[in-house]
């Protein structure tokens, strides 16, 4: 078919197809965008936590309302996991001062030596005398898990020195050596200025995410402490179901803990599961938000290319009829105006690509946001073409069945 009588056509009329191609190169740069803001979302909720079958665990804390001091505090801790201990169906029990994807808890400044203070490193500080390794089925890489000796009881309304020995992170370990090599029995530094402490690392995880999960390796800054804690009336303790009887155990884990603990106990008991879903509850709304626009959009630019097309063949009517009266076929027709709608969508499209580069590079330099990968653009263009062919056929296919005799009729 010759493209230049098409072109011609498009000329003399040519608002009605720039407004199609600029619908559809608008649309197109959402599109891809918000898909690939949604992918990674939800690559990122997708992480894993470094807590292995966080299914099968859950937490459980108990406030005490009567106030306690140091040494009533901790033979109460003890006989609270003592208790959760002896319920059946629990693998494991560890007390500790936050729970992974929580965004609650706390975080200090952590430097591989003294001159780097001005540039500490957010760490997300887990404190617990038990062994979280087994706990949360941490994967030790490297070094070792805490000795009963390490494990240090501290009131933290008298001091806030820990002891020196921590387990940390490997993204935690590249980022405080950058080089490479071991980082066990290395110093690192927690605090600011000459007052900050030196500790050691005696062991390193594959993976333990922070309270905040934040995006990126700094989600995976943390530490882990042994230190048994007191000074204030709660008690976090995290727990380990055996597969299939989580829910089950943690009825019974705390009817155990209201039994354990004298006067009035406000207990609260959340699985990881929730925590994950409460962690990330905002990037799936956003998210449903991104794929509702974008099918939106899909639906108004069908519409607006399915009105243009009929519009034209509304006015093309006796044009239509005069080439059917010289011998042009069904088929004819059709394909002029399937290739006519591909040809403005594929203006449409070319714009879109470079819309879509532009505005993806404002949110790399606005918010961070990662690069737009060229699948994106090849998919939406593919997704536009199709949709054009789509629309379009249902006016085309009208245009292919007018009678010559109809169309040439005066009126």
């Amino acid at each position: 078919m010759e493209i230049r009588p098409i072109l011609s056509a498009l000329m003399r009329s040519k608002t009605g197809a720039i407004l199609v191609a600029m619908q559809v190169a608008l649309s197109l740069a959402i599109l891809a965008n918000a898909l690939h803001i949604v992918n990674v979302r939800q690559e990122v909720a997708a992480r894993p936590s470094g807590v292995a079958a966080e299914h099968e665990v859950f937490s459980l804390l108990a406030r005490n309302m009567r106030p306690a001091g140091h040494n009533e505090q901790l033979a109460l801790q003890k006989r609270q996991a003592a208790v959760l201990r002896a319920v059946p169906g629990v693998v494991s029990v560890a007390q500790v001062s936050q729970i992974p994807l929580s965004r609650n808890g706390s975080t200090s400044g952590l430097s591989a030596n003294r001159s780097e203070q001005k540039n500490t490193i957010p760490t997300a500080i887990y404190i617990t005398p038990d062994t979280l390794i087994k706990t949360w089925g941490l994967q030790l890489v490297e070094g070792r898990d805490f000795t009963p000796g390490e494990i240090t009881e501290i009131d933290q309304n008298v001091t806030e020195e820990f002891p020196p020995q921590v387990i940390i992170t490997r993204a935690l370990a590249n980022k405080l050596h950058p080089g490479g090599g071991s980082m066990l029995n290395q110093p690192v530094f927690m605090g600011s200025g000459v007052g900050a402490q030196q500790l050691q690392v005696v062991g390193v995880v594959e993976r333990l995410q922070t309270q905040g999960a934040e995006t990126g390796q700094r989600g995976e800054y943390s530490m882990l402490t042994p230190v048994r804690l007191t000074g204030d009336n709660d008690t976090l303790l995290t727990v380990r179901a055996e597969a299939g009887q989580r829910d089950r155990v943690m009825k019974d884990a705390e009817q155990a803990i209201r039994a354990a603990s004298p006067g009035d106990v406000i207990v609260r008991v959340r699985t990881q599961d929730e925590e994950r879903d409460k962690r990330y509850r905002a990037d799936r709304a956003l998210s449903w938000m991104l794929i509702t626009v974008s099918t939106l959009l899909l639906l108004v630019t069908a519409s607006g290319i399915v009105g243009i097309a009929s519009l034209w063949v509304t006015q093309r009517k006796k044009q239509i009829g005069v080439r059917r009266a010289l011998g042009a076929r069904r088929i004819d027709i059709l394909r002029y105006f399937l290739t006519e709608n591909f040809m403005i969508t594929s203006a449409g499209v070319a714009a879109g690509v470079l819309l879509a580069l532009g505005l993806n590079h404002l949110l790399v330099s606005q918010l961070e946001m990662a690069r737009l990968p060229p699948g994106y653009l090849l998919a939406g263009a593919l997704v536009f073409w199709l949709l054009g062919v789509g629309a379009v056929y249902g006016p085309a296919w009208r245009a292919a069945s007018i009678s010559p005799a109809t169309a040439t009729r005066s009126t």
